[in-house]
């Protein structure tokens, strides 16, 4: 698929989503707000941004703000690369900013212009960065289906209430409950009008989407069983978590590419057999003087290994043109991108030897790369 392309949705329907990112971060201490936090380098906003727009049946993408955040997240979006983005102001409360975001498909007093409705409209965290397809496409197709979805997991402490003394009044019974997650997802018109409907008092202190499309709109949103990834960093401790699994993500994912000739391409599928049971593997046969859309889609993925496999020697024009690819995703601006040249010698001869002027050349290309973020590493191996 090319890149910007539009993907089939889940149940044939067109999905946009709206990202609340207004929050003030009270609870996790310090003068920056959690969803500008850096994780890696990088703002905790844009990683849930690239979530969605890793998704190609997404259409658009409202990123709700505050007032005083609206040119901070401009330039994030602007930095990183990120597509199909529109950042809207925010209320003063959770509920009044989600309610903007959807003003923009409704009116034009919210944005420049006029975005199309979608059908189904995903509303999620901006600070829950680790979610995935699976579960996105989950409440979308339920949502379809019964006007409103959204993920849930289990309660991990007893819910108590407290009477007015402080002593313990009731305490719930924890097989029965659930706790409520995000990603949700709603048929458009549903939301939008119980969102019109809401009393001043559901603004301002409702944080539920879920009961105000039951509660307005008499709309039972379908459940559905989500992952452990969908927690919300909330504490400075999750800062440190998600970093941990970001760096966990990154090193557990290598794109093997080889040329097109059938020898190379053999040796780059051996990889993935003795590397598939430590790491994600995807392999790839293709020129890389060709813009394919394959290996823009890796990259686009947030790939950070790369193995290039290539008889040629001194392969580095075709080389430049994925560390030039790799430049304009603006992959390395977040983590180290490591990138390994295998030069496979299929020769007869029984030399196995490299020129001075190929390993100057290559220890110069190195060193350039180096300063962009960009490891390279070479190999050269005799194949019989």
């Amino acid at each position: 698929m090319e890149p910007g392309s539009r993907g089939a949705a889940p149940g044939g329907v067109s999905v946009s989503a709206v990202l609340p990112a207004g929050g003030s971060g009270e609870r996790l201490g310090g003068a920056t707000p959690k969803q500008f936090c850096a994780v890696q380098g990088r703002p905790l906003v844009s990683y849930a941004v690239r979530a969605m727009e890793r998704i190609s049946w997404i259409s658009d993408i409202i990123v709700v703000v505050s007032p005083e955040n609206i040119e901070t997240m401009k330039t994030i979006i602007e930095k990183y690369g990120h597509k199909r983005v529109t950042v809207v102001e925010g209320g003063i409360t959770r509920h009044r900013s989600i309610f903007n975001g959807l003003k923009v498909f409704a009116e034009n007093e919210f944005s420049s212009h006029l975005l199309q409705k979608p059908e189904v409209v995903i509303i999620h965290d901006a600070v829950r960065p680790f979610v995935e397809e699976d579960i996105i496409s989950k409440v979308v197709i339920a949502a379809k289906e019964y006007g409103a979805a959204g993920a849930i997991r289990p309660l991990v402490s007893t819910v108590i209430a407290s009477a007015a003394d402080g002593c313990l009044d009731h305490s719930l019974e924890r097989a029965r409950y659930r706790a409520s997650e995000m990603p949700q997802a709603f048929l458009f018109d549903i939301i939008y009008e119980a969102y019109q409907q809401c009393t001043d008092y559901d603004l301002d202190y409702g944080t539920e989407c879920l009961h105000l499309a039951l509660k307005y709109c008499k709309t039972n949103a379908k459940l559905v069983e989500g992952t452990a990834d969908l927690w919300k960093v909330t504490y400075k401790r999750d800062l440190y978590a998600a970093e941990s699994i970001i760096k966990d993500n990154l090193s557990q994912q290598v794109c093997v590419i080889t040329n097109v000739k059938e020898t190379l391409a053999q040796v780059g599928f051996l990889l993935p057999e003795s590397l598939k049971s430590q790491i994600k593997v995807e392999v790839i046969s293709v020129s890389l003087s060709k813009n394919d859309s394959r290996l823009q889609n890796i990259i686009s993925g947030q790939c950070y290994n790369f193995v290039c496999v290539n008889e040629k020697r001194c392969a580095l024009q075709e080389t430049q043109e994925l560390v030039d690819m790799l430049e304009k995703s603006n992959i390395p601006l977040l983590c180290p991108v490591v990138l390994i040249l295998v030069h496979l010698d299929i020769s007869e001869s029984n030399s196995f030897s490299i020129g001075m002027e190929d390993l100057t050349t290559i220890k110069k290309f190195a060193r350039e790369n180096k300063k962009k973020n960009i490891l390279v590493y070479g190999l050269l191996i005799q194949y019989k």
